[in-house]
């Protein structure tokens, strides 16, 4: 059975972003039933630390997802949504449609996450303890839960049908080419940065591409989580 072959990088990014995330999606349940529940619930056990655990998984998420991000956006941008792709996408019959439609759903699940880790940031760790249900934040991060699941069966599904078996397996093999190895890495940053130029950086930003912004909301988004959460960390003294 013929294997495709996934870089090394990518599966690691992909690899633990995936690990990290589909355990917060778990606990982010477990969370719900125990502090809401105002829409259903199972008898789950009642562990009041669970969002404790719940907001851990995310921040390993969140802190490798900028790699995974980048990644996607350069290395491996022939598999993101194309300048042609909402053009392709319109005509079903075509060959190769479902390539179209698998690049969109990449695309549209690093937003997902991306719309998680935000509003995870944005909610105050004390909300749910006190029993105040009502922050938009909240609301918006259960949306993000609804959302983060299907987006991320619809993945499996798009990668299911585009590779098969085949691709799915390659995602989890471990074994990679030379080229890729671990012991490579230190030399291949050095070179990379040695070679590094803010022209590209200009290049880039000039460029007409409109994917260009897409990139751009995702960082500016993750960049503002952190900022906005670190501000709220700071202690407010009142002076009298």
């Amino acid at each position: 059975m013929f294997q495709p072959y996934q870089p090394l990088l990518l599966r690691i990014f992909h690899g633990l972003t995936a690990i990290f995330t589909i355990l917060a999606i778990l606990t982010a349940y477990w969370t719900y039933d125990v502090y809401d529940g105002r829409w259903g619930k199972i008898p789950l056990p009642k562990f009041e630390d669970i969002e404790g655990i719940h907001g851990t998984f995310g921040l390993w998420a969140l802190l490798i997802f900028p790699c995974l991000v980048f990644y996607a956006f350069h290395q491996g941008q022939k598999r993101l949504i194309q300048t042609n792709t909402l053009e392709k996408l319109t005509k079903i019959s075509q060959k190769g449609w479902w390539y179209h439609l698998h690049r969109l759903v990449n695309t549209l699940i690093l937003f997902s996450l991306t719309f998680a880790v935000f509003t995870g940031k944005m909610m105050d760790e004390t909300w749910l303890p006190n029993g105040e249900l009502n922050h938009a934040w909240y609301y918006g991060h259960l949306i993000s839960w609804l959302i983060l699941i299907i987006s991320l069966a619809v993945h499996l599904l798009m990668s299911a049908k585009v590779g098969g078996l085949p691709f799915l397996l390659s995602i989890i093999n471990w074994s990679y080419k030379i080229q890729d190895s671990p012991s490579k890495w230190k030399l291949q940053v050095i070179e990379y940065w040695q070679n590094f130029r803010f022209s590209l950086i200009r290049k880039w930003w000039q460029s007409s591409s409109w994917i260009k912004w897409l990139e751009t909301i995702i960082w500016l988004s993750l960049g503002a989580a952190w900022i906005i959460s670190l501000i709220k960390e700071i202690p407010h003294n009142k002076t009298f």
